[in-house]
């Protein structure tokens, strides 16, 4: 049996080229991984998930879907929340929410547990994390034993993911941060074994505004048609990519190592020559 586990998350999937590229990702290299965790909340045309997607996401080997803002975008497909305890949706929604903020897996013979969280600054008001999340690993600690826990946490400020990694450090395995759809270089191991990043990016057309086409969003930046202009998401699968995060974890739920994921992409590969 091995000492630790490879738990690889992937950021927010965008649109059917996200989709495509993450699948195909995983069909060369999800023998590499122990566990997979994908944020699909933009999966659906940029906006919620389905319950067509999510088999799609499951049967190609991701273990554990979490969503964020968008989790509820898709009004029709409600009820994939009943019957899929691994798909979850931000622990601190308000009492009365439909679906599941936290899931637990066994695999390996260790309880993986996997919370999603969303955060408040910039963002809908939500219930407060800081207090959610404590009292929920508080009572926790009376129920079902997890080996090791992972946070996607659903935020726009990087400053609140970086105070909540170091809430938790020492508490939970690793943490990852999605929502901004741009990847960080703040990969790191906290002082108390936490692994953390910002921002895991996303898994989309990266030659975009983040992952949408880009005359729309620059449409709404100029005018004052904000509610008027549809946003679409981009979908040249030559500049798309896969990114997320490795956390290897010992089986004491201490992470003890962390990678980043950033593969594909053309126009990454053949970087431009810029002049003064």
């Amino acid at each position: 049996m091995s000492t630790t586990i490879k738990v690889a998350c992937f950021g927010d999937v965008c649109g059917e080229v996200g989709r495509n590229t993450l699948i195909e990702y995983l069909k060369i290299n999800k023998h590499l991984f122990d566990f997979i965790i994908a944020n699909g909340e933009n999966s659906a045309h940029g906006f919620g998930i389905t319950q067509k997607i999510y088999n799609q996401f499951i049967s190609a080997g991701v273990d554990v879907v979490t969503l964020g803002n968008h989790s509820f975008d898709q009004k029709n497909d409600l009820q994939v929340f009943d019957s899929n305890p691994n798909l979850i949706r931000p622990l601190n929604y308000p009492k009365g929410t439909i679906g599941h903020g936290y899931t637990i897996v066994n695999r390996n013979g260790l309880n993986i547990m996997v919370i999603n969280l969303i955060g408040r600054l910039f963002m809908e008001y939500n219930d407060d994390p800081f207090y959610v999340i404590n009292e929920f690993l508080n009572i926790n600690k009376l129920g079902i034993k997890a080996d090791a826990i992972f946070i996607d946490f659903h935020a726009e400020a990087s400053s609140e993911k970086i105070a909540m990694a170091h809430y938790l450090d020492g508490r939970i395995s690793g943490m990852f941060g999605t929502h901004t759809h741009v990847p960080t270089a703040d990969a790191q191991i906290l002082t108390h074994s936490t692994g953390f990043i910002s921002d895991c990016g996303m898994c989309g057309d990266y030659n975009s505004v983040i992952g949408m086409e880009e005359k729309a969003p620059i449409l709404r930046f100029t005018s004052k048609l904000n509610a008027h202009i549809k946003l679409t998401p981009a979908n040249n699968i030559n500049s798309a990519c896969v990114c997320g995060v490795v956390f290897e974890v010992a089986r004491n739920g201490q992470c003890i190592n962390i990678q980043t994921i950033r593969s594909g992409g053309q126009y990454l590969k053949e970087p431009r020559e810029f002049s003064l």
